[in-house]
């Protein structure tokens, strides 16, 4: 029968999950607070729905709501993700309780109106942790050095000028030797110096993991054949965007990936504001180094650079826009290399 089914909304939390049970005409059948353990969960809907097919269920996204998610499509329930922001927008009452959520999720199910986002495979999961933690090791690294070159401004030291460039190999031998600081100084710039090899070491180690994590990765190995992407900008993409086939064209990923411009227009105002500032913005910085690169060492890019350069277009907006166009056209080549890999 078709009104013989039900719809689940989840309010995922650490220690309890808020399950809320819907009929097909909006009855509430249950919400209940539950255990935040799969066993009990499932014993509690099997209970409450009376024997009813689960036609949907949602849960927010949120830290740990991904795995939860994943173990119930396990057991074959049909679950999505859904996005926070939007359902929070989507309610009829700024008042919050973990009833009135996970009603709403439940009653977006039920009206097929639930705001999705796509739920990353395990293996992406993994690979996004690996790539964010460098992205922290990075931000460490440059934390240490933006200390010890306020150290050395303050105390109004400089190195001689044969010393070459900072940070190369020379100038550290200099800073380690120098007897300009003295006391505490000393010690405290020999802990940034420790700081900064072991940073770095640990660096190079997940970068080495990432190259053996990718050997066999088709989209890997596709994007570092571009002349001006490395391994780090292929795993970023590759971990972030995960798969390129569930967007719809290569104006949604461009989107997604925040280098897509904002129509701030209005009446017979014609205006724009920037990038938006939606989306991934770890993609957008990885596209925009990148841009810059490709803008380096391919004809095309560099031809629309300098013409948009030349056109009056300050050079950030140069590099954003190659970064658009660049993700876009590489949207419909990276289609056919998962579509091939699929095929194989």
């Amino acid at each position: 029968m078709a009104d013989w089914c039900c719809f689940v909304g989840f309010d995922y939390h650490d220690c309890f999950v808020q399950v809320c049970i819907l009929d097909e005409a909006g009855e509430v059948l249950g919400n209940q607070r539950v255990a935040n353990d799969m066993s009990s969960i499932l014993e509690y809907v099997d209970n409450t729905r009376d024997g009813r097919i689960i036609r949907g269920a949602a849960v927010e996204t949120c830290c740990g709501a991904s795995h939860f998610a994943e173990q119930l499509r396990n057991h074959d329930w049909p679950v999505e993700l859904a996005h926070a922001g939007i359902c929070s927008k989507m309610k009829q009452s700024p008042d919050k309780s973990d009833l009135a959520d996970a009603h709403l999720l439940a009653d977006l199910c039920r009206v097929g109106y639930l705001p999705r986002v796509w739920l990353p495979p395990a293996e992406i999961r993994d690979l996004r942790r690996l790539g964010r933690y460098r992205q922290q090791l990075v931000e460490q690294r440059r934390d240490v050095k933006l200390r010890m070159r306020a150290m050395l401004r303050e105390e109004r030291i400089a190195a001689p000028r044969e010393v070459g460039n900072v940070w190369t190999k020379a100038w550290l031998i200099w800073l380690k030797s120098t007897e300009s600081l003295n006391g505490h100084s000393r010690w405290v710039m020999d802990q940034h110096l420790a700081d900064l090899e072991r940073l770095v070491a640990k660096v190079r180690e997940v970068e080495r993991r990432m190259e053996e994590a990718t050997t066999d990765d088709p989209v890997v190995q596709k994007l570092r054949e571009t002349k001006g992407v490395g391994l780090v900008t292929a795993v970023v993409m590759r971990a972030e965007i995960g798969s390129f086939d569930r967007f719809a064209c290569g104006k949604q990923l461009a989107r997604y990936c925040a280098v897509t411009p904002k129509n701030a227009s209005s009446g017979k105002r014609q205006a724009d504001g920037g990038l938006v500032r939606a989306g991934n913005l770890t993609l957008r910085t990885m596209l925009i180094e990148a841009a810059h690169r490709l803008a380096r060492f391919q004809p095309t890019w560099k031809q629309m650079k300098e013409g948009l350069k030349q056109r009056g277009k300050p050079g950030s907006v140069a590099a954003a826009t190659v970064a658009n166009r660049w993700i876009r056209k590489l949207f419909w080549e990276m289609r056919q290399v998962e579509q091939q890999s699929q095929v194989a």
